[in-house]
């Protein structure tokens, strides 16, 4: 498994290789599989992955009427979408392919799951965010905590997949120990576990590419 030190250094590489930026940059990191059959399902990573520092504010949307809308207010969710509302975004595909893309995370109460697999599956499936069906005894609160510090990593059929493990405006530490964390759950979903990593880059939005393995 790649060494803390190892990552410590390149994420310091990638942001002292950076252009100096007048903004907050976004730092990324791109994990490059081999000897992976993506045709498989099976091999194919979709994770939510808890990180252990925060990296901002993720947006959640909860669909839903009754109790879980309350819960969803007082846990201070970003939308709510009620039975009809969904309905009405079947039919605007440009509506909703916006609200897909505007929102990191999906929950829905079991028994609307039907209404959005009708609705709204072809919007949210194809980019992996098809709510997380929540029963009607569920507390939504812990899950929306825990989203919000969250990433998704998905690879779909491709051999490679990125996502932000941090910004400019943390520590080497943190950024360092997020990006552990992802490089661990994937390693873990792999047959052959880090034999299937060709290599693993970390970046900053406008900087260039350094490899951490």
């Amino acid at each position: 498994m790649v060494e803390r030190t190892q990552i410590i250094n390149a994420v310091t590489a990638a942001i002292t290789q950076a252009p100096e930026r007048k903004f907050q940059e976004s730092i990324d990191i791109t994990i490059n599989l081999k000897h992976v059959d993506m045709a498989q399902p099976k091999n194919r990573i979709d994770e939510t992955i808890l990180l252990p520092q925060a990296i901002g504010v993720k947006k959640i949307a909860v669909l839903g009427k009754g109790d879980i809308v309350s819960q969803a207010r007082n846990a201070g969710v970003d939308l709510i979408i009620g039975p009809d509302e969904i309905e009405r975004l079947g039919g605007v595909p440009r509506e909703a392919r916006k609200m897909a893309g505007q929102y990191d995370f999906f929950l829905a109460e079991t028994a609307v799951m039907p209404l959005v697999g009708r609705w709204l599956g072809q919007r949210l499936g194809p980019r992996g965010k098809m709510p997380q069906p929540i029963p009607p005894t569920q507390d939504i609160t812990p899950i929306v905590e825990r989203l919000r510090n969250s990433v998704k990593v998905r690879s779909k059929d491709r051999l490679n997949m990125s996502v932000k493990v941090g910004n400019t405006g943390m520590t080497v530490e943190e950024v360092s120990e997020n990006i552990d964390a992802v490089v661990k759950r994937v390693v873990g979903r792999l047959e052959s576990g880090e034999l299937n990593i060709r290599s693993v880059y970390v970046k900053t939005t406008m900087g260039p590419a350094v490899k951490v393995m």
